[in-house]
């Protein structure tokens, strides 16, 4: 995505990426390569004060829904022709998605239109929507539910938070560069995206329809076992003494 925003090779955005920035793919999502002991101490700070929460309410994690945006991409088949302007028209076929869901399976996801930037004061919007549609489809935890998102800028905004607090909306924390400790990163961009990974799409609405029909299928049981990783990753995260554990074959099973 940002060889192509960038007009870069990927080469080139790889190699700004690991070697002068001292990045790392986690997830899906570039994170630092090494921790410092302040993002290890709050990794495991914020991991112990869940498990604290859920020791204390067993029944909190079923009111806990989680969400976050990612792109979806069209891909080229190879030796499909490729216009003059690959890289701009590659990144024009995309779409990106805001997508929430529970232990029970998708309770919002939308779309994000054209041209529309994710700051603030859509986000707002896109979270009153949710609050609406968690009236309808969870009424059981309408006034009790917990939402748990990560700490981009405009998840955190002033605005947002002002927002949720109004609502009597609790949140979870998430720690900084954790996308090992996020069900979104962990289990349900990847696994949407290898569903339509190597798929070629005629237009935009191709794609959301192809990622909207592997939400659909997607079992109540994989939701299920989602949110008993995350519990489990919370206390792997303090065992490994505030490392990221994601693909060094530690178990979290």
């Amino acid at each position: 995505m940002l060889a192509d925003e960038l007009n870069l090779k990927r080469e080139t955005v790889r190699k700004i990426l690991t070697d002068d920035l001292s990045m790392k793919k986690l997830c899906a999502k570039m994170v630092p390569k090494n921790l410092s002991v302040e993002q290890k101490h709050e990794r495991m700070s914020i991991s112990q004060d869940c498990l604290e929460q859920v020791e204390a309410d067993p029944t909190l994690l079923d009111r806990v829904i989680t969400g976050d945006e990612s792109w979806y991409f069209q891909w080229l088949s190879p030796g499909a022709a490729r216009p003059k302007k690959a890289r701009m028209s590659k990144s024009k076929m995309k779409t990106m998605m805001i997508c929430f869901f529970d232990s029970k399976g998708i309770v919002h996801k939308e779309f994000v239109p054209p041209e529309q930037t994710v700051n603030q004061h859509f986000y707002q919007k896109v979270l009153d929507r949710l609050r609406k549609r968690v009236i309808r489809v969870r009424p059981e935890i309408a006034k009790t539910w917990i939402l748990h998102h990560d700490n981009a800028p405009c998840h955190r905004a002033f605005s947002v938070s002002r927002f949720l607090t109004s609502k009597n909306i609790a949140v979870l924390p998430q720690a900084p560069y954790s996308p090992d400790m996020s069900p979104c990163d962990f289990f349900l961009f990847p696994q949407t995206k290898l569903a339509v990974k190597r798929t070629h799409f005629e237009s935009i609405t191709d794609i959301q329809n192809a990622v909207t029909r592997v939400l659909q299928d997607i079992p109540v049981e994989a939701f299920q076992k989602c949110y008993e990783s995350w519990k489990k990753r919370w206390n792997q995260c303090i065992v490994v003494g505030g490392e990221y554990f994601e693909g060094e074959h530690i178990d979290v099973s």
